[in-house]
């Protein structure tokens, strides 16, 4: 089509992303890493700024129980009928990473080492890390710094910015 630009032109003029992970929710973490990653992949710098709950993704605590929210979820169907029943948010995590686990997709903690191991920046919102009470010793080791949302703006300048 005339006047469409190819993908590789299109990916050649995306050099920075920014990343904003707010959801604490396996369905919020994971598009946010799935995006890093193929930022990355693809040789553009990527950094992942995570606030409020999507700290759960980078707490010690946290990032190996992240459970898909089944309550208010349309895109699960008949099971968000289901989904304030006990156990069900449990069982469709567990479909959800079977179902991702055979196609090679890694479980958070993994792929959060595995981003940040090609280069992407990890960093935790400062304002959201004092009102949980957290300190760096809370967070992952893969978290490089806790930063303030105007450094944040700062790292994201001239970059294009994805909320998840």
């Amino acid at each position: 089509m005339a006047g469409t630009p190819s993908s590789t032109t299109t990916a050649a003029a995306i050099e920075k992303v920014a990343i904003i992970v707010s959801k604490g929710s396996f369905e919020g973490i994971y598009p946010a890493l799935i995006m890093a990653n193929g930022a990355r992949a693809e040789g553009i710098e990527a950094d992942l700024f995570f606030t409020f709950f999507g700290l759960d993704a980078i707490s010690r605590k946290r990032w190996e129980h992240i459970k898909l929210a089944t309550v208010g979820n349309p895109g699960l169907h008949l099971a968000t009928l289901l989904g304030g029943l006990p156990g069900v948010p449990d069982v469709m995590t567990r479909y959800m990473e079977r179902k991702m686990a055979k196609r090679d997709i890694p479980p958070i903690p993994e792929f959060v080492e595995m981003i940040a191991d090609t280069g992407a920046g990890i960093y935790a919102c400062k304002a959201s890390v004092d009102l949980f009470d957290l300190s760096k010793d809370d967070l992952v080791e893969q978290v490089q710094d806790i930063i303030t949302v105007g450094e944040f703006y700062e790292r994201a300048a001239g970059a294009q910015i994805i909320y998840t």
